[in-house]
């Protein structure tokens, strides 16, 4: 009997050891599981993204689309963003044709090419600065002058109250989306006497620095100290003229994708957030354009 006795005594004794262990195990929070890792401040911000980002379209959006490039890669290690420059019209083709992720236009897309699954995202407003060469008296324009030039009914700067010099109209090459928004702008289309027609921005610039008598137009952001822009009905062009509504050539930068933002890849989902963004909208500003508010 005194056995038996011991022996229950030990079997609840271990009992009691047992289930102390467990209630010191619960408290501890030893046998609960893991909670989640929170997500690191590198993945929140991107920086897991990886592949590749294709941009082609207008030269205009030349700086704008470097520095968004630029930009976006610091910030995502990860990706690669290239951008080739051919003009609106070719970067809106490439993009229906689907061999690049998002064609951009310097100017608002054509109805044809919103009707082929193209859509319009405008990121920017630019103004189209007028210049001439640097040695040119004449330091503002009309826009019927401007628009006189253009139809070759003005063709020498003394008739503007400059020197006896023939006027040298330079333009962009049909396609061009600084050409189309210049023309519409002025309700020109079709009825412009060019001398020259250059197929980019910079070489409009270059002629024009470099040829007595030229005048043509330019991205506002790609104007330098080679050329001089002129006033236009009195107005500077000038980022804060454009914004007040004040200077009248101004026109839209558009990134075009191919259906709607929501429907594209995460990558190029990420690119537009992050230039809609504030940071977006400082480096805007940064290279003198207007950001767009949606």
């Amino acid at each position: 009997m005194r056995k038996k006795i011991m022996r229950r005594m030990a079997l609840c004794l271990t009992a009691v050891l047992t289930f102390g262990l467990a209630a010191c195990s619960t408290d501890t929070g030893s046998t609960l599981p893991s909670e989640p890792t929170p997500q690191s401040a590198a993945q929140s911000s991107g920086a897991a993204l990886s592949g590749k980002i294709t941009m082609a379209g207008s030269t205009s959006m030349e700086k704008l689309s470097n520095a968004l490039a630029e930009a976006f890669m610091e910030e995502n290690s990860g990706v690669t963003v290239t951008a080739e420059f051919t003009g609106s019209s070719a970067g809106i083709e490439s993009l229906l044709a689907g061999s690049v992720d998002i064609g951009n236009a310097s100017r608002k897309l054509k109805d044809s090419e919103a009707g082929s699954g193209a859509v319009e995202n405008i990121v920017a407003i630019d103004g189209i600065a007028v210049v001439v060469n640097p040695n040119n008296s004449v330091q503002d324009l009309t826009q019927e002058q401007l628009t006189s030039i253009y139809k070759g009914e003005i063709t020498n700067w003394s008739e503007l109250g400059g020197s006896d010099e023939p006027i040298v109209v330079v333009g962009r090459e049909a396609g061009s989306g600084t050409r189309g928004a210049f023309e519409e702008i002025l309700k020109i289309e079709d009825a412009c006497k060019y001398a020259l027609e250059l197929d980019s921005t910079g070489t409009v610039v270059a002629k024009v620095a470099s040829t007595a008598g030229a005048i043509g137009y330019v991205s506002l952001d790609m104007v330098d100290d080679t050329v001089t822009a002129l006033k236009l009905d009195g107005v500077e062009a000038a980022a804060g003229q454009i914004k007040a509504g004040d200077y009248f050539l101004a026109r839209p930068f558009v990134m075009a994708t191919k259906g709607e933002i929501s429907e594209q890849s995460e990558l190029v989902q990420a690119i537009f957030e992050y230039i809609y963004s504030d940071a977006g909208t400082e480096l805007i500003e940064s290279i003198g354009l207007i950001a767009y508010e949606k």
